[in-house]
């Protein structure tokens, strides 16, 4: 008994000292990991630090179908209009972040958590590093191979292939 009260006593303790190191250090920023999606259409000009979307972690959860049908998501970093506004009212996040199917929007931290200043891109992504950084599809950065000379020409014409399959994906007119 007195070896069970004492492991409790320790995790109590463990849990007191790793919260009050939270709050002295403050939470750190997230740094955006491969296939994240970086949002800061706004949040800069609100004085909010970017959203940091896990593409990744929603995706292993649900098909592509959900949000980018269902919920009207385009399938270009920076191509939705997403304000705090519309996701309160139940759109874009705000259909499952709504506090019944995921957490809802009080906590601004769990989804404001980028550095501030990086701009609205898909992180590592295969065109952000064919392309300059804000130049878009239109002007391709130097390329770094001879082989590479064709292939800013033809991301601009076609889909990106799926890296589960390697197919190209079709692409809504």
């Amino acid at each position: 008994m007195k070896k069970r009260l004492r492991l409790t006593a320790g995790y109590v303790l463990s849990a007191v000292v790793a919260a009050w190191a939270l709050l002295v250090t403050g939470i750190p920023e997230a740094q955006a990991e491969y296939g994240d999606v970086v949002i800061n259409n706004y949040s800069d000009k609100g004085g909010m630090r970017p959203v940091v979307f896990p593409h990744w972690f929603h995706r292993i959860r649900f098909t592509c179908k959900v949000c980018h049908a269902d919920l009207g998501f385009k399938f270009k970093a920076g191509g939705n209009e997403i304000t705090m506004g519309k996701i309160v009212d139940g759109q874009f996040c705000g259909a499952c972040h709504n506090g019944e199917i995921a957490w809802s929007v009080e906590n601004c931290n769990m989804c404001h958590s980028g550095i501030a200043g990086t701009p609205t891109q898909f992180h590592n992504s295969t065109q952000g590093r064919l392309y300059a950084p804000g130049a878009g599809a239109a002007a391709p950065a130097a390329p770094s191979a001879p082989a590479a000379t064709a292939a800013p020409a033809a991301a601009t014409k076609s889909a990106p292939a799926d890296s589960a399959t390697g197919k190209k994906r079709r692409v809504a007119p």
